[in-house]
């Protein structure tokens, strides 16, 4: 099932380092099937806040996200963002083709009883 790495960048200020980050982060998750879905792009608050930037990477299954965030190549270069962004990071799996909110919705209905 596809699994989404997705990091909420705030305070982000430009810096030398983070333009390497940028620019070698792509080759580190090409490996374990990764593609950037958002990255870059203007996001729009409709509820709450969000200060900061959103970058979402697709990978085939929860594995291979796990071991692209493990990898050497990956964490070679991570503290040049660290160091730069404050970031939160999640990954988290999607869920199946069909999914229908209703049985999650009666799943929560049989535990309130």
């Amino acid at each position: 099932m596809t699994a989404y790495a997705i990091a909420h960048l705030q305070q982000f200020a430009p810096h030398p380092e983070v333009a390497e980050y940028i620019d070698r982060i792509g080759e580190t998750f090409e490996p374990f099937g990764g593609r950037f879905l958002v990255h870059g792009t203007a996001h729009e608050v409709m509820e709450g806040r969000w200060p900061g930037h959103v970058v979402m990477i697709a990978f085939p299954d929860a594995r291979l996200a796990h071991e692209w965030w493990d990898s050497p190549a990956y964490q070679d270069i991570a503290p040049l963002r660290s160091r730069h962004i404050d970031t939160d990071i999640v990954i988290v799996e999607g869920v199946a083709e069909g999914y229908d909110p209703r049985t999650t919705a009666q799943a929560l209905r049989d535990q309130l009883g």
